[in-house]
């Protein structure tokens, strides 16, 4: 889940004069004035979240409640994902859908005390309410709270310093809930994250935000981490960018998302592009999007045309840069499913060059969620 930078006036989140004070460099990122690396640099603080734990800022993305007995069949309505069967302090990845079956944005669902609270992507949040306003009826309660702070606490060390702000909370599954009292704030706590590490995101009211932060901040184990990380991070972990590796001209089939229809929705139907997408799950689509793993330290960036051996043009690169972990270069893109297979050779077209990669499997680097 991500999103892409935009040129309006930009806004700012809760945490803007944290990053200032920290020596943050600040770019334009989906209307926001974000940070994308702090002065020890990208390499280094995408390492540290894999050894320890990394602190990001992500109260950009958009914070939707809805509430309401419709509230979960409702937004069946609109996502293939089931959401009726999500059990109280549980939370699912799912896809706000077109009629074509294409990806209008990817979200987590958390079903709450009251109702349901979304995540969206930040680049996407306007679109998304209003497409939840103009498609759910008088039934769901819609509020958004795009202005609360919203926090990314990742990396093998996380669950120790979340542990000694609330007990037990170390404890809980991945994809649940809970609830914090960090730095005297309440704070509603999920145990997921976007980096393939074990983590945990947490929101506040705007105003608490700071406070949160630099508490956390205080741990040995916790360094602030910028975007360009964030970026890395998730390539290594095989999890699709908005507006890159997934949007609206993308199914989920397609996208190598099918895992998240279940049985029951395949089944029922009912959601935007329904009969497309079982027909996809019946008979295969023409591309499948898949990881690239190029030969040699050249990495391979988005829009980098794939060719088969034959030097026909099967595809294209979605994102693409240097794994620190893996130390490599790594991608994923779309190709004609023929040569999809992994391990299947294939040329991509470098400045013009073509230089050789290979059909991979994602993720590139293990994911470490917590899984009791």
């Amino acid at each position: 889940m991500s999103e892409a930078s935009g040129s309006a006036a930009l806004r700012q989140t809760p945490l803007h004069d944290l990053h200032i004070a920290r020596g943050a460099r600040m770019v334009p990122f989906a209307g926001y004035q974000m940070p994308v690396q702090y002065p020890s640099g990208i390499i280094a603080e995408h390492l540290h979240t894999r050894a320890k734990a990394g602190l990001f800022d992500v109260s950009h993305m958009g914070q939707i409640a809805l509430r309401g007995a419709d509230a979960a069949r409702g937004l069946e309505t609109l996502v293939p994902g089931d959401i009726a069967g999500l059990a109280p302090g549980r939370m699912r990845y799912t896809l706000l859908l077109n009629e074509a079956g294409g990806i209008l944005d990817d979200l987590m669902v958390t079903r709450t005390d009251d109702g349901l609270m979304l995540v969206v992507n930040a680049a996407c949040k306007d679109a998304d309410l209003a497409h939840l306003q103009r498609h759910l009826g008088g039934g769901v309660d819609i509020e958004p709270r795009f202005e609360r702070g919203l926090l990314a606490l990742q990396g093998p060390q996380a669950a120790a310093v979340m542990a000694r702000f609330a007990v037990g909370i170390d404890r809980i599954p991945f994809m649940s809930a809970a609830t914090a009292t960090i730095a005297r704030a309440p704070c509603a706590v999920t145990r997921s994250g976007y980096t393939g590490e074990d983590g945990f995101e947490i929101a506040m009211a705007p105003e608490h935000a700071a406070a949160v932060a630099e508490a956390l901040l205080n741990e040995p184990e916790v360094v602030p981490i910028g975007l360009g990380a964030r970026d890395t991070l998730r390539l290594e972990a095989g999890l699709c960018l908005y507006g890159h590796d997934i949007d609206e001209t993308t199914t989920p089939i397609e996208a190598s998302l099918a895992w998240t229809i279940p049985k029951r929705r395949r089944a029922e139907g009912g959601f935007p592009g329904a009969a497309i997408i079982r027909r996809q799950l019946a008979e295969g689509t023409s591309r499948r999007r898949v990881g690239i793993r190029p030969d040699g330290r050249a990495p391979a960036r988005d829009g980098t045309v794939v060719r088969d051996p034959a030097s026909r043009d099967i595809g294209k690169i979605t994102s693409g840069g240097f794994g620190p972990s893996v130390n490599a270069p790594i991608a994923m893109g779309y190709v004609d499913a023929a040569q999809a297979a992994e391990g299947g050779e294939v040329a991509l077209l470098v400045r013009d060059v073509p230089r050789p990669a290979r059909i991979a499997a994602m993720p590139f680097h293990p994911t470490r969620y917590y899984r009791p």
